[in-house]
């Protein structure tokens, strides 16, 4: 019977121990009170809680956290009063000050950002507001940082997310933008139309450039074919000449190597004088040994007589 009931106690206290023993995952930090004290941090891995002393106040997790607080009214320095929302970027960097710091962490960040944010942009006029988002941004997030380190908070950054003018301001804008736009497509057009004319005119500029230099090359090309043309019919006129003469000098050399008698001198001197006398000699030359052929001629037939 002690036995059993040695077993039974052996077997209560396995599973109240396995029952206490807890597995913090990576992402997350447990807070461990002890007696209704905080006594220590959980972090990633196996912990056993000792029952009923010790007890988990919070779970908190160490990720970073992204909150978007809703539309907040502001007034510039100008007095126009503009909807501007938020969007915080924090982490948790120390659980127990998280835990016990302040009530509800996220109110609080709101409530602070809403209020740095009236601060600022009450220093601003409206159009440094809506050109100066980065600044904006930077104060905010220096603020909120500094304030938020007694909470076991860090902000990483504070973006705005959208600047909401009133409506009459929303619609003078827009003209303004519209007006812009025209006048930039206006200008554009200018350019444009400037541009296309130089275009034109370079076109048409390079179009005779190119029209002349075609008719100095044909020009070019039409005298050196005149000069070429004259080069070769001179260059035949003379060759036509040489050959004449050579043909001359051969013939010489020729009638000078047969030794011809007086005879055959006496008969081509009757060719050259009839070939003289083809009616298109103006003056003719008559041989001696022609003339003398005349007299003798006369003189036959006055005997004849």
């Amino acid at each position: 019977m002690p036995f059993v009931v040695l077993g039974i106690i052996l077997v209560i206290l396995v599973l109240i121990i396995i029952g206490n023993i807890r597995i913090v995952s990576q992402a997350n930090w447990y807070v461990v009170e002890r007696l209704g004290t905080y006594h220590t941090t959980w972090g990633a891995g196996p912990h056993i809680k000792i029952p009923f002393i010790e007890s988990i106040a919070k779970k908190v997790s160490i990720k970073e956290q992204v909150v978007d607080f809703k539309p907040q009214p502001v007034i510039t320095k100008d007095n126009v009063t503009m909807q501007i929302d938020t969007v915080v970027f924090f982490q948790v960097i120390d659980a127990k000050l998280y835990t016990y710091g302040v009530e509800r962490p996220l109110s609080a960040i709101e409530n602070l950002c809403a209020t740095t944010l009236r601060n600022i942009i009450g220093e601003m006029e409206l159009d440094s507001t809506l050109t100066s988002r980065d600044v904006i941004n930077s104060k905010i997030t220096a603020t909120l940082d500094h304030a938020t380190d007694k909470w076991g908070i860090k902000v990483n950054r504070v973006e705005l997310k959208n600047i909401l003018p009133p409506r009459e301001i929303q619609d003078a804008m827009e003209k303004q933008m519209k007006a812009e736009r025209e006048r930039r497509e206006s200008i554009l057009k200018a350019e444009g139309d400037k541009r296309s004319q130089i275009l034109v005119a370079e076109g048409e500029k390079e179009s005779q450039i190119l029209r002349a230099e075609a008719e100095k090359q044909s020009a070019i090309l039409k005298a050196e074919a005149v000069k070429e043309q004259k080069i070769r019919e001179a260059q035949g006129e003379s060759e036509a000449i040489m050959m004449v003469q050579k043909a001359m000098a051969d013939s010489i050399k020729l009638l000078n190597e047969a030794s011809p008698s007086d005879k055959v001198l006496l008969l081509k001197s009757y060719e050259a004088f009839a070939k003289a006398a083809d009616g298109k000699a103006t003056k003719i030359i008559i041989p001696s040994e022609i003339q003398s052929l005349g007299a003798t001629v006369t003189s036959i037939k006055e005997l004849v007589k």
